[in-house]
């Protein structure tokens, strides 16, 4: 009962300290929605990488050209390593005898525009070439129509696989199957459709026109291009022995000698996602400094307010201390009265801080979350701050002298 009676005297003193009280609140809530806010968007982000990046194929890694660099030694000189060739990838793909499915791909243009009559998509188009596995490599999925095949691959047949943005742009809620349009001027059967993927970041999966590998190199080709080896396997246990076994028969194809190293790159599907990942726990510690840094100064506010209340409400004390009330009746009443201040700001910052962070992941693609492990990380901190905002003015009010605090004036 005594519980319930500090909760509503809180209550009571708060109203008559409206504006004060108010002002303390949203700083505490500035900082427990800077908390929340960024950890639901961080926990929405991780989520959708988690989704995203198995379009790349979550059993999958891929062997591309090593990137350009410079050697450290005497003579600082750039090192140029040698593109990924057609044949390269050819014979790898003929060498290799392992269960896995391998596709020979090339991104020949980022910035390519799709017509059907009066419709055109913006340049910002993928023109990708590849095979049959490369559905399966990349992680698509098909919708309508069919993939490509061996047949359309071996005789370089002018045939195109879409996504969904490229077919919204030409074709709106028409089909897009058996239709003709032309990529950058070049005229395409669109054969297939696949299944939308959305993403995180805009990673334009949805903006892809997918094309034989051998009519890319014809009618796409770029100079010094650089082609992809795709693997996709069925067991994911299998992966670094894989990685491995492939390294060794690339190297062979590039007739490499036993102490020269690699001059190609084998990247993991999710070792990105884990780059991503751990980025975002900087961002994570960035935040937990921010609303620390808040925290820290709406205490020391609510500690003033609660001294400044102490000395207003002097009399009361001593009125109340006079008729029977006990130390350590004064000293909860008060430090009930600080949780309880903070306990509002709490609230409110955690209601603000899930509409933030989840408009946040909705922007780039992550789903709506709750996230109720930091919600009651941010209850708990409110009662600290609370608590440790609360006992210095409740000692103070709890060892007023009952006689000087009724000749208090």
């Amino acid at each position: 009962m005594n519980f319930i009676q500090n909760i509503k005297e809180a209550f009571s003193s708060i109203r008559t300290n409206v504006m004060r009280t108010i002002i303390t609140c949203l700083i505490i809530s500035f900082g427990i929605m800077a908390l929340v806010g960024i950890l639901t968007a961080i926990e929405g982000i991780e989520t959708s990488l988690v989704k995203n990046f198995s379009f790349m194929g979550a059993n999958s890694f891929t062997i591309q050209n090593r990137s350009s660099g410079f050697s450290f030694g005497k003579n600082k000189k750039r090192i140029n390593y040698a593109s990924i060739s057609y044949q390269e990838a050819k014979d790898f793909k003929s060498r290799f005898d392992q269960e896995a499915f391998v596709s020979i791909n090339s991104n020949n243009s980022w910035t390519a525009t799709a017509k059907y009559r009066t419709n055109q998509t913006n340049p910002n188009s993928s023109i990708i070439g590849g095979d049959e596995a490369y559905m399966r490599v990349a992680g698509y999925e098909l919708k309508n129509g069919r993939n490509l095949t061996k047949a359309d691959v071996d005789r370089g047949l002018p045939v195109a696989v879409i996504g969904q943005e490229i077919k919204m742009s030409l074709f709106g809620n028409q089909t897009c199957l058996n239709k003709f349009i032309k990529v950058n001027g070049v005229k395409l059967k669109v054969i297939g459709l696949f299944e939308s993927k959305g993403g995180a970041f805009d990673f334009g999966g949805d903006r892809i026109i997918l094309i034989p590998v051998t009519l890319a190199r014809v009618k796409f080709d770029r100079e010094n291009m650089s082609y992809n080896i795709g693997l996709s396997l069925d067991d994911i246990n299998s992966m670094d022995r894989m990685v491995d076994y492939s390294t060794i028969i690339f190297r062979q194809v590039r007739r490499l000698k036993i102490k020269e190293e690699s001059n190609f790159s084998v990247i993991k599907s999710d070792s990105i996602s884990e780059s991503l990942l751990e980025n975002l726990s900087l961002v994570l510690i960035g935040a937990i400094f921010i609303a620390v840094i808040t925290l820290f100064g709406a205490a020391i506010a609510l500690m003033n307010i609660m001294l400044v209340s102490v000395t207003e409400r002097t009399k009361e004390i001593g009125t109340r201390k006079a008729v029977g009330a006990k130390r350590s009746t004064v000293l909860n009443q008060f430090i009930i009265e600080a949780i309880t201040i903070c306990q509002i700001g709490g609230i409110g910052g955690i209601i603000l801080g899930l509409i933030m962070g989840n408009l946040i992941s909705n922007y780039i693609g992550g789903e709506f979350l709750i996230p109720w492990k930091w919600i009651s990380v941010a209850i708990g901190v409110c009662t600290l701050v609370g608590l440790g905002a609360g006992i210095w003015p409740a000692r103070k009010a709890s060892q007023i002298n009952p006689i000087e605090a009724l000749r208090h004036e």
